[in-house]
């Protein structure tokens, strides 16, 4: 895997505290201006190396493959619907104009938007639980929206989401 851009940005003001974020393509560190070369090197180092562990425990490993999705759908339906709402085919499709996934109750297939494969786990988690809860419930009614929360993260995911959506300019909904 290729290195990323990294930008480092010094700060007078910032005295010990050394931190690391995405923006776009590149990863900011941000140092004391006090740091040595030597010391810098080793931080960049090191807050890559953070940065990387961080954003792998938040993905799923659904993402793989759609029998790793499948899989995962297997364990939300037992654990939030009884194994009562089991998909009979779940697969990662090319990313979605206006949604996130969709589900066809008629012949229970489930598909996922590419969109989805980065977020982190607990949010692929919601939407699984979302679609699955369509298998029960087609519609956005009273009785949906109970099983889906069931899924204790659901109100987050859902602004997640929403946050997301909205700062891509994408205007994906729920819906």
């Amino acid at each position: 895997m290729a290195e990323p851009r990294v930008e480092v940005r010094r700060s007078a003001r910032r005295r010990r505290m050394v931190s690391a974020y995405r923006e776009g393509d590149t990863v900011v560190v941000l140092l004391p201006a006090r740091m040595t070369r030597s010391e810098e090197e080793h931080w960049v180092a090191e807050m890559l190396s953070r940065l990387q562990r961080s954003e792998t425990r938040r993905r799923s490993p659904a993402r793989a493959s759609d029998a790793a999705l499948l899989a995962r759908c297997r364990e939300l339906a037992a654990r939030y619907f009884d194994n009562d709402a089991e998909p009979a085919s779940i697969r990662w499709v090319p990313p979605m104009r206006t949604r996130w996934a969709s589900c066809t109750p008629a012949d229970r297939t489930i598909r996922v938007s590419d969109r989805l494969r980065d977020v982190p786990g607990w949010v692929l988690d919601y939407v699984l639980v979302h679609e699955l809860a369509h298998l029960s419930v087609p519609g956005h009614g009273k009785d949906f929206w109970e099983l889906v929360h069931r899924y204790p993260r659901s109100e987050r995911a859902i602004g997640y989401l929403e946050g997301i959506s909205a700062a891509a300019g994408w205007g994906l909904t729920e819906d």
